[in-house]
């Protein structure tokens, strides 16, 4: 019985503790379905566009995350090196982007 009074108090805590947020704004379970159906009227045709880019992209921000925490966690020995080559075509493009900067001012 007891058990049972606690169960009750915890549901009726939950279903209330969102009732403050929607006095907020004045408005109620009726006034937050009606705006649904008008959003779902004049936007209808595009949810399923708009939910297929919000989906890619939590895809891509979790890739990226992903793979920035890959290399985060890799071992400074673990990194890979440039080679010479690779060095080498670094610096002469960042040069001649500063000389192309210097010469445009």
């Amino acid at each position: 019985m007891l058990m049972e009074r606690s169960r009750n108090a915890d549901r009726l805590r939950a279903m209330t503790s969102t009732a403050p947020v929607l006095a907020i704004f004045g408005l109620g379970t009726t006034e937050l379905l009606v705006i649904g159906v008008i959003g779902l009227l004049l936007f209808g045709s595009r949810l399923p566009m708009v939910g297929r880019n919000i989906g890619k992209s939590i895809t891509e921000f979790k890739k990226g995350m992903k793979d920035a925490g890959e290399e985060l966690s890799r071992e400074d020995g673990q990194r890979p090196q440039l080679t010479q080559d690779q060095v080498n075509r670094a610096t002469d493009e960042a040069t001649r982007r500063v000389n192309a900067e210097q010469k445009a001012h």
